[in-house]
């Protein structure tokens, strides 16, 4: 966070790409958290001040995010939209700490994310994810947000949670959850090939969670988008609950 008392602005920056934070958008709401890399964050420390009484001091705060290696994305002017909260967050070392989340949303207009940023995150979520213990893999699934953001392109995306999707291929693994073959055959890397798939589609309420996300054959998830029998969902639902239960 960088402020100019020239101007009396606040610039905040969402570093999707290098950042320790955890920022994370929630339908049009963005959680944003504060400064301090190490130990617990708090309030009256630096711009994490400025943020919290951003609705009263006349400060005006700017928004970018970063997609692509020091690449800046201008989202616009957003404003604090609920009282600022702690969660548990990893540190830079690593170790589990009390972080400050500051709610915030676009004052005008809709977040607008490139097809091109958001295949270059999702390249980026998807090696790291790779590269996870499943403990730490299953920490970030479940603290994925249920509903997820939406963005505009040509129309309404979903920006689905790697960690969750990861997460739920580890799970499986290599064995379709609705048919329960074996994957068809592997990718490029040597893994089973299969495909992530919400039980109860995102479109319909569903949520994007490991609960409601299981892998699927491609046979078998074609299946499911075509028919949408509702004897799979239940048996689908009843096996992600025992699979993850199991975890």
């Amino acid at each position: 966070m960088r402020r100019s008392h020239h101007t009396n602005t606040l610039v905040i920056i969402s570093n999707h790409v290098k950042s320790i934070y955890d920022d994370r958008w929630e339908a049009d709401t963005l959680h944003y958290t504060g400064m301090g890399t190490n130990g617990d964050q708090s309030l009256s420390f630096a711009q994490n001040k400025t943020l919290a009484e951003s609705q009263t001091n006349g400060v005006r705060v700017h928004l970018f995010e970063v997609f692509i290696d020091k690449e800046y994305t201008y989202v616009g002017e957003v404003e604090l939209c609920g009282t600022p909260y702690q969660e548990p967050q990893r540190d830079e070392n690593g170790n589990s700490r009390l972080a400050y989340v500051f709610p915030l949303k676009v004052l005008t207009g809709t977040r607008a994310v490139s097809l091109s940023d958001q295949q270059a995150l999702d390249s980026q979520r998807e090696k790291k994810a790779s590269k996870l213990s499943n403990e730490s893999l299953k920490e970030r699934a479940e603290k994925s947000r249920k509903q997820p953001s939406t963005f505009q392109q040509s129309s309404t995306q979903y920006e689905r949670s790697i960690w969750v999707a990861e997460y739920a291929k580890r799970l499986a693994n290599g064995i379709c959850q609705l048919c329960l073959n074996p994957a068809p055959f592997e990718n490029a890397k040597g893994d089973p090939y299969l495909e992530t798939h919400h039980i109860v589609w995102l479109a319909k309420g569903g949520e994007d969670t490991i609960a409601n996300t299981v892998a699927l054959c491609p046979n078998c998830h074609k299946k499911m988008h075509i028919v949408d029998d509702k004897k799979d969902v239940e048996t689908l639902l009843l096996r992600a609950k025992q699979w993850v239960d199991a975890a």
